[in-house]
């Protein structure tokens, strides 16, 4: 599935540091992810969290069978954000963070997240992810798909100790992946391709991010009232974050979306702004060539593809993907107003201005 949150180069994993300095081994800053936590017990709340969940996942992929603990780790030793865990970790600052469930729950949500990116490489015939050679191109499709099933499996052995509720989530949450991912891989059928795209990213990345922050609620002690609103946020920012990875992907002149851009012009991945495009009927000249070019399907062509990323960034197109993406950051923001003001809500708060703001 969609990783939801772009890593960029050298960084290493978790996420730490709203200064932006260097945090403790094996985690990476908040300031990447335009988090602040500007109060100090807040953060070393949500810092020491995050480091026992590293802990616990490196412990939790472990097999007696050498050859799936090596492609188990493969993918947790290679980095990520954490952010379904941080999601997890400021959820449970609205009750109690060093509540003994808090953690596993954490644990659970990233292994879930990492099993679905096994299954992902494998449909996408991908040969890197993180930064290091994928599971399937260094063990076979088949060694990736099984180390996949195997971490849900440990994902579900988790959940099981966190009683019947936890498991009840976990389940409906990989039932809403698995039909996302359908969904992506049957395509529109028929239905408005923008509300289907729409669609899918809620499922495949807007669904486990919604229920990281709902299960750091829950099992933090919040209220359910506060546990609802967690969770719609959870469900918007998740959303919001992918959208504005599509236009990054096309409006950075850096490496800033984490992967070259235009990349998923070249592979023909139809992301928002493109869906625009060629739902577009402007009848400028621009308009007109950049729909024909589009619709001729993955740039492979290196004159094409640069004379589509060049009339895209100029386009109509954009504009409205920037605006689509803003409605959304500012819809996770409305969904925090039943939560107490205060250092765990204005971070929250923080990610919507920084989606907001790092495509404009």
């Amino acid at each position: 599935m969609v990783d939801g949150v772009v890593i960029p180069a050298g960084e290493r994993s978790g996420a730490t540091g709203s200064g932006g300095g260097p945090g403790p081994e094996g985690t990476g800053q908040f300031g990447a992810l335009g988090l602040h936590l500007a109060d100090p017990r807040v953060e070393a709340s949500v810092l020491g969290l995050l480091e026992r969940v590293e802990t616990d996942l490196r412990a939790s992929v472990a097999s007696a069978d050498p050859l799936v603990s090596e492609a188990a780790r493969h993918l947790v030793e290679a980095g990520g954000k954490r952010f379904r865990p941080l999601l997890v970790a400021l959820g449970a600052q609205f009750g109690d963070p060093d509540a003994a469930e808090v953690v596993p729950a954490a644990v659970v949500m990233e292994l879930t997240h990492l099993a679905t990116l096994y299954h992902d490489d494998v449909m996408d015939e991908a040969v890197v992810r993180r930064g290091a050679p994928s599971a399937n191109s260094r063990w076979t499709n088949s060694v990736a798909i099984l180390v996949g099933d195997y971490l849900f499996a440990r994902a579900a052995d988790i959940s099981a100790d966190l009683g019947p509720e936890a498991v009840r989530l976990q389940a409906r949450t990989f039932a809403r992946l698995v039909h996302g991912q359908i969904a992506e891989t049957v395509g529109p059928r028929g239905s408005d391709p923008v509300a289907h795209y729409l669609h899918v990213i809620a499922e495949k990345t807007g669904s486990l991010i919604a229920t990281s922050a709902r299960f750091g609620g829950m099992f933090g002690g919040a209220s359910a009232e506060h546990i609802e609103a967690l969770a719609g946020y959870g469900e918007v920012i998740g959303v919001a974050f992918q959208l504005s990875d599509d236009l990054l992907d096309i409006a950075s002149e850096s490496v800033q979306s984490g992967k070259t851009p235009g990349t998923d012009l070249r592979e023909g991945v139809p992301t928002l702004p493109v869906l625009y495009a060629l739902a577009s009927d402007d009848s400028d000249a621009a308009s007109v060539r950049l729909r024909e070019i589009l619709a001729t399907g993955p740039l492979v062509d290196d004159a094409l593809h640069a004379e589509a990323l060049g009339l895209l960034r100029e386009s109509p197109a954009l504009k409205r993907a920037r605006e689509t993406v803003r409605s959304y950051a500012e819809d996770a923001r409305a969904r925090l107003a039943p939560l107490p003001e205060g250092p765990a809500r204005r971070a929250l708060e923080s990610l919507c201005d920084y989606i907001a703001d790092r495509t404009s």
